[in-house]
C-alpha cells in the first residue's frame, strides 16, 4: 500500500510541476508580447512617421471650438492625415503646444507628422513658413552640413533676401562658438 501512494504522490507531483510550467510559459508569452506592444506604441508617440512620403495629398481639416483633442484626433484619422486617434491625443499631451489648439479650417498633408499639424492648429495664424518646406524660420535655422554631418547654426544675413541655396556667399554665415567651445 506504500507503493501506490508513493505513486500516487509522484505522479501528482509531476503533473503539478507540469502545470506549474506550462503557466509560466504562458505568463511569460503575455509579458512578452504585451512588452513588444507597449514598446512599439511608446516609440510611436515620439518617432511616428507621417501617412505618406515625398509630396502627400491636400486635406482641409475644420477644428470646431466646441471640439477636444479626442474628436480632433477621430477626424484626422478618418481622413487618413494619422494612424492612431488615441496616439494622437497622447502625443498632444506630451506636447509643448499641449491646451493651445485653435478653432479654424487647417489646409494639412499627409506627409506632415502629427507634431507638424499640432504646430500648425496651435499657431494663431501668423507664423510665416517656407513655401518649399512648410518649416517656420526656427525650424530650418538648423541645418545638418553633409560634408561633416554635424548641425549647424545659421542665420540670414537680411530679413528680405530670399536664398535657396544655402552654400551661396554671404546668404548664410555660421554662428560661431565662444572659446570654451559652447
Amino acid at each position: 500500500m506504500n507503493s501506490r501512494i508513493d505513486t500516487r504522490e509522484i505522479i501528482i507531483s509531476v503533473f503539478s510541476v507540469a502545470l506549474k510550467v506550462v503557466l509560466f510559459v504562458i505568463a511569460a508569452m503575455f509579458i512578452y508580447k504585451y512588452a513588444v506592444i507597449g514598446y512599439d506604441y511608446g516609440y510611436r508617440i515620439f518617432g511616428e512617421e507621417p501617412m505618406a512620403t515625398g509630396e502627400g495629398r491636400k486635406v482641409s481639416v475644420t477644428v470646431g471650438s466646441d471640439m477636444g483633442v479626442k474628436d480632433i484626433g477621430q477626424v484626422l484619422e478618418n481622413k487618413g492625415l494619422i494612424r492612431d486617434a488615441n496616439l494622437f491625443r497622447i502625443q498632444e499631451r506630451l506636447s509643448e503646444h499641449h491646451g493651445e489648439i485653435k478653432p479654424g479650417i487647417y489646409e494639412l498633408n499627409t506627409n506632415m507628422t502629427a507634431e507638424e499639424m499640432i504646430v500648425i492648429m496651435s499657431s494663431d495664424g501668423t507664423e510665416e513658413t517656407d513655401k518649399d518646406s512648410g518649416k517656420t524660420p526656427d525650424e530650418a535655422g538648423s541645418q545638418i552640413n553633409p560634408l561633416v554631418g554635424e548641425e549647424e547654426e545659421y542665420y540670414i544675413d537680411s530679413e528680405d533676401s530670399e536664398v535657396s541655396d544655402p552654400g551661396a556667399p554671404g546668404a548664410y554665415a555660421p554662428i560661431e562658438e565662444d572659446a570654451a567651445g559652447e
